[in-house]
C-alpha cells in the first residue's frame, strides 16, 4: 500500500491538531521531568556498566 505525501502530511497534521487542545501544562512539565530523570538514570547506568566491564577485564 502506497501513501502519497499530502495524505501523510494531512494525517500527521490532523493527529497533531487533535492532541494539542488536550495537553495541559502539568502534563508537559511531568513529561519533561520524567524524561530528564530517565536520561540521567540511563547515563549513570551506562557509566556504571562501562566501569564494571573495564574493571572485570583487567
Amino acid at each position: 500500500m502506497q501513501s502519497s505525501s499530502p495524505t501523510l502530511i494531512g494525517t500527521a497534521g490532523g493527529t497533531f491538531l487533535s492532541v494539542v487542545p488536550n495537553l495541559h501544562s502539568e502534563d508537559i512539565l511531568k513529561t519533561v521531568l520524567l524524561a530528564s530523570i530517565g536520561a540521567i538514570v540511563s547515563f549513570a547506568l551506562s557509566m556504571a556498566l562501562k566501569f564494571f566491564i573495564k574493571k572485570h577485564k583487567k
